[in-house]
């Protein structure tokens, strides 16, 4: 038993050299404050995975390309290794509303079930959750404490590696709730920022701390956020030159996507939502193309196309059909409206699940009555693709699908001639 246990690289110099590494199986905090790195230490223990050719699952309440941007900062492309599936990013809609329920417990528990969920569905052999702090403001702590608990539990039975980024308590309940996650994990990693705003380079003091194992003790030193290191103890004592607006060169904006940004669902506020833009649809998509030529596992594209004319005569609205069908998915299905169509992603593809969605969109339109039911299904037509050794990746699938409608004859075909 004893030499299973063993350590491998974190990417983060100062606990390589000072710990030997992190413990493979074994579970990290890692504290700081905004600014001060937390997402970067993140990306280098991905990156260190990466290029031992391990599978990462990085979980993240940022936009994908802001991800992309601070990897890029430490010469990290993130894309490249994203498609060939060692790095697998999951973007996580923070459950904003959900803290006005009466009891949201029982609903932030379900993100730490969907946690295990991906696991068991991409077999990493690190994770990393950046950031931990929308998904811990349980009533109860002690509910809180367990859930978190069964999760490491959980994951360390795979013998998974784990960092979980949580921002620096700025309360004294917020101080309860890391002390109570912090119990549970085999070390501790915290960030202290130092330094005003202006500073380009700042830094801190880096502190880790083990609970577990790491006979070593703890350590403290200096570091710095440098280009191309990331979060660094090692630099020189000399002053660090910047560019000043003079040499620095201009960098082009970025292209703006006139795409549709997420939506929530007014009538149903603590719903957890699976509609998805279209930047972060095409992330997700391609995880999923990668998945299938791994393991075979197939998915299906499903486009729901409404007419018009359906909205001009007051019957039925894109945002309506959107509604209907995400009532008629699961989490695990991904939706993203384009236009004037519907876009779901059935991460189980089959044909019967395909006939079930539909049958289902129907279901839970606004009205069931029959004669509204009847005239608005005309104004409804579906393209369904099945994914195939032929997929090359989202953007050209999403083409294929956009511009079905004109490329194919006859792809669109009625809602009614599915379901009738």
């Amino acid at each position: 038993m004893v030499s299973s246990i063993r350590r491998i690289p974190s990417g983060f110099s100062f606990i390589d050299k000072n710990w030997g590494g992190v413990y493979r199986g074994g579970s990290y905090l890692l504290v700081g404050p905004r600014k001060s790195g937390r997402t970067l230490v993140g990306l280098q223990f991905a990156l260190e995975a990466a290029k031992s050719s391990e599978v990462c699952l990085f979980f993240t309440i940022m936009r994908p390309k802001d991800l992309m941007i601070q990897a890029a900062s430490l010469n990290f492309d993130i894309q490249s290794y994203m498609n060939q599936n060692l790095i697998i990013v999951v973007r996580v809609a923070p459950p904003n509303d959900i803290y006005d329920m009466y009891n949201p417990d029982d609903y932030l528990v379900e993100y730490f079930n969907d946690i295990i969920t991906v696991v068991d569905q991409y077999h990493p052999t690190r994770i990393i959750f950046d950031e931990l702090t929308p998904f811990v403001g349980f009533k109860n702590l002690d509910h809180l404490r367990d859930t978190f608990l069964h999760t490491l539990e959980t994951i360390e039975e795979r013998d998974i590696t784990s960092l979980f980024v949580i921002s620096e308590p700025a309360t004294q309940k917020a101080q309860n709730v890391v002390d109570g996650l912090g119990q549970f994990v085999t070390g501790i990693i915290d960030l202290k920022k130092e330094g005003g705003a202006a500073d380009r380079f700042h830094g801190g003091t880096v502190t880790i701390s083990p609970n577990v194992g790491h006979t070593e003790g703890q350590f403290t030193a200096d570091y710095r956020i440098e280009p191309y290191k990331g979060v660094t103890t090692e630099f020189s004592k000399e002053p660090y030159y910047t560019a000043t607006e003079e040499t620095q060169p201009t960098l082009p904006k970025p292209r703006t996507i006139n795409r549709p940004t997420r939506i929530d669902i007014p009538s149903e506020p603590y719903a957890f939502s699976n509609i998805y833009n279209y930047n972060d649809f095409l992330l997700i998509l391609n995880n999923q193309i990668a998945l299938y030529k791994s393991t075979g596992q197939t998915f299906n594209l499903i486009s729901f196309k409404l007419d018009p004319a359906a909205q001009v005569k007051g019957l039925l609205s894109i945002n309506q059909l959107q509604n209907a069908i995400r009532q008629s998915t699961t989490k695990k299905d991904k939706i993203c409206i384009v236009e004037n169509k519907v876009i779901v992603l059935l991460v189980r593809g089959s044909l019967k699940g395909v006939v079930d969605l539909m049958s289902n969109v129907q279901n839970n339109m606004p009205s069931q009555d029959p004669n509204y039911v009847n005239a608005i299904l005309e104004y409804i037509s579906i393209y369904n693709m099945e994914v195939d050794e032929r997929a090359e990746n989202a953007e050209s699938m999403m083409e294929y699908v956009l511009s079905a409608e004109t490329s194919v004859t006859n792809a669109y075909q009625p809602l009614n001639k599915f379901i009738g």
